[in-house]
């Protein structure tokens, strides 16, 4: 007998609407409990408190499927619930309480809390409702704060309370009331079975408590299958991928079969994809949607972006997570192509990417030959409304900054309502970025002004401004900051300062701040050496380079350059040519243009200029003008008129408009009395737009006074002679 059969009968009772009611739970289509309910109202039948919390039942069955769709929405749930106040079972609790715990699945929060104020009545299991629904939607303040207030109305937490409320203290700021709740359990005598110790594990993990994790598991007498996924999740979360796979073992050992949770929790550890793909295989996983989603990403996220695209075609369904995972990693990439092309794929499927998708695009974008498609995806965020998400701007903020588009990010932050640090310091960054350095201070007096305290990434993208303008008296009154605030001084802070003072002309400064850095990082070591470079110091760029090494790190291509560049500022042919090989051969480090013209730049001014030449034509990549620049910077050098005129040429074809090589050549003419040739250099170099004859000076114009009071630091400047650490 079909359903339409069934409805049409004048003749059945309220108890058999019942029965297909519960038949329907879990059929993964929300519109037939609606359908029942209608035909029952049809046939005069009266719904009873069952008939609703059977069909609330039936709902929240067909909303926890994968198949649910959007058949189920609030203006229908709502309808539901006027039935129930309109034939007055909302006086029944459980019935309330079942819609409330609806509500919550489908994350309309501001729904259950007015249902529940308007409850005439209320028990622990209502509040256990709110509380988890709160604690599920990631409100985790807000359910601590319904916890306390339960309490105090006289309410007995039962053990599901803390299993509800447990996971909204997964987070590193809320551990001490985590651990209060674990605490409240046992106070209360709640009795600490296997469930209630693997919600408070779980807790403890997401916390980075890895020790509080590993107690409560061994406490345990009976270890089911939630358990032992409790477990290796909480190693999986915290990148221990080696314990993970023990547990894992141990529990195969144990004689359970692992569950899709397993495997997941397993993918979360990082753990090689290709060995976790076969298992899944042979466990007969590979039609299970989050399983291959999980492992989807974990390909994308090593970087196996081929591979994770296999995998893709053959999901059992579409889904926007392994969309979002493929694009991300073709956006790590740089490929805007295939970006494009696989969200053209979530716009056939009618797939919307969300805030995540579309910030993890915009990061991708650094190639200027992008930027359109990065202002067409603006475009897709304000028509999508995603541009209300303070992250999404953030991005946009990065992608106008990243192309000198200040007016554009001005216009965006203008637009904000609310204006958090992450954004100032964004917007802040983007300027000094550009090269706008002044706009960038103009931005720190408003952001101080608004009431915000700046941190150490403000501060060190204020140096960076510093340095590019020459900012002294600026960069020390920031660094009077640092100090009187105790700002975190290792890492990006000491660097950026190092880098101001260096590029400030006080090396002495720079060596100061270093010497006072207890453990300095790889970029601080970089900082000095380039410093030590720029002075011409070149033995202290020499001795830091092996410093650096005896401390147990390992140079990068930045400190290659630095040494290089010491290297050619003091004429060290020899050593350079010896930290060039070691830096390829020792390293395993591909030089980059700026490492090839320090090369041509000490050979030129060693005076072999045919070795030179063979050198930038056995070069890997492409020379670009400065590498050329370099060589005719040594023909000025060595009066080498023939080799310095075809240079030019070269260079005039490649870029006419940079005055760097006019310069060079007028100085060469110059050198040799060839007077004429210098004035039509000149005549060449003004006609061009490169007028390089023109000095520019920097004075500090900031107002000094502005900036002090809006660092609190009332007028007193840093002596930097007498400083102590």
């Amino acid at each position: 007998m079909n359903a339409c059969t069934v409805w049409s009968s004048k003749t059945r009772g309220i108890s058999f609407f019942h029965s297909l009611l519960s038949s329907y739970n879990g059929s993964q289509n929300a519109k037939w409990p609606l359908a029942i309910f209608r035909q029952l109202l049809n046939a005069n039948e009266n719904p009873d408190d069952l008939t609703f919390a059977l069909l609330i039942k039936a709902f929240a069955s067909s909303f926890s499927s994968d198949a649910y769709s959007s058949a189920v929405t609030e203006l229908q749930v709502s309808q539901v619930q006027t039935q129930l106040v309109r034939r007055g079972i909302n006086q029944f609790v459980y019935v309330n309480t079942a819609l409330l715990d609806f509500y919550m699945k489908l994350g309309l929060t501001t729904n259950a809390r007015q249902l529940f104020e308007d409850m005439p009545c209320r028990d622990v299991v209502s509040w256990n409702a709110l509380i988890c629904g709160y604690s599920r939607n990631d409100y985790g303040n807000v359910a601590l704060g319904l916890f306390v207030q339960m309490l105090r109305e006289g309410f007995r937490p039962d053990h599901a309370t803390i299993v509800g409320l447990a996971p909204a203290c997964g987070r590193f700021e809320l551990i001490l009331q985590g651990r209060s709740l674990h605490g409240f359990g046992i106070k209360a005598g709640l009795g600490f079975d296997g469930q209630l110790k693997n919600a408070l594990s779980s807790m403890y993990a997401k916390c980075e408590n890895l020790e509080a994790s590993e107690l409560l598991f061994e406490e345990m007498s009976e270890r089911n299958l939630v358990s032992w996924n409790s477990m290796i999740g909480a190693y999986g979360q915290n990148g221990f991928l080696e314990k993970a796979t023990i547990c894992f073992k141990e529990m195969l050992n144990g004689g359970l079969r692992p569950s899709p949770v397993t495997m997941m929790s397993l993918l979360s550890a990082n753990a090689a994809p290709e060995s976790i793909h076969c298992y899944i295989i042979k466990c007969g996983m590979t039609n299970h949607a989050s399983v291959v989603t999980s492992l989807v990403c974990l390909y994308t996220r090593q970087g196996l972006t081929h591979m994770a695209e296999l995998l893709y075609k053959h999901l059992p369904t579409n889904n926007l997570i392994s969309l979002t995972a493929i694009m991300s990693s073709y956006a790590e990439k740089g490929d805007m192509k295939s970006v494009v092309e696989y969200f053209i794929q979530t716009q056939q499927l009618d797939l919307k990417l969300d805030a995540v998708a579309l910030l993890s695009v915009l990061h991708g974008i650094i190639n200027p030959a992008h930027f359109a498609v990065g202002r067409a995806f603006h475009a897709y965020g304000l028509k999508n409304g995603l541009t209300t998400d303070g992250l999404v701007t953030n991005g946009l903020i990065s992608l106008y900054s990243k192309f000198d588009e200040i007016e554009a990010v001005s216009c965006l932050f203008l637009e904000m309502s609310y204006k958090p640090l992450i954004t100032w310091n964004s917007v802040i960054s983007g300027c000094v970025h550009a090269g706008k350095s002044s706009e960038a201070l103009d931005f720190f007096c408003q952001m101080k002004k608004s009431g915000q305290k700046p941190d150490a990434i403000t501060i060190s993208s204020l140096l960076c401004g510093c340095s590019q303008l020459g900012y002294l008296r600026t960069g020390q009154t920031l660094h009077n900051y640092v100090i009187r605030n105790n700002v975190e001084m290792e890492d990006f802070t000491g660097t950026a300062l190092i880098d101001m003072y260096t590029k400030c002309g006080r090396l002495d400064y720079a060596e100061k701040v270093f010497d006072s850095i207890i453990d300095p990082c790889l970029a601080t070591w970089n900082s000095i050496i380039s410093g030590y470079t720029s002075y011409g110091v070149e033995h202290k760029a020499f001795s830091g380079y092996n410093e650096l090494q005896n401390q147990g790190l390992q140079p990068d291509k930045i400190t290659f350059l630095g040494v290089l560049s010491a290297c050619t500022h003091g004429g060290l042919l020899c050593e350079g040519t010896e930290y060039f090989r070691i830096m390829m051969e020792e390293y395993g480090l591909m030089p980059d243009l700026q490492h090839y013209a320090c090369m041509v730049g000490l050979l030129g001014r060693a005076g072999l200029f045919h070795e030179a030449v063979e050198f930038i034509n056995n070069m890997k990549i492409q020379p670009d003008s400065a590498v050329w620049i370099s060589l005719l910077s040594a023909c000025s050098i060595h009066q080498e008129i023939k080799l310095g005129e075809c240079l030019a040429n070269k260079l005039f074809f490649m870029d006419q408009r940079n005055g760097g090589f006019y310069v060079l050549m007028s100085n060469l003419y110059a050198i040799v009395g060839r007077w004429d040739d210098v004035a039509r250099v000149r005549d060449m170099m003004r006609d061009s737009g490169g007028d390089g004859c023109s000095g520019v000076s920097c004075i500090e114009v900031t107002s000094i006074e502005d900036l002090n009071n809006n660092l609190g630091t009332n007028g007193v400047y840093l002596n930097t002679d007498t400083m102590h650490y």
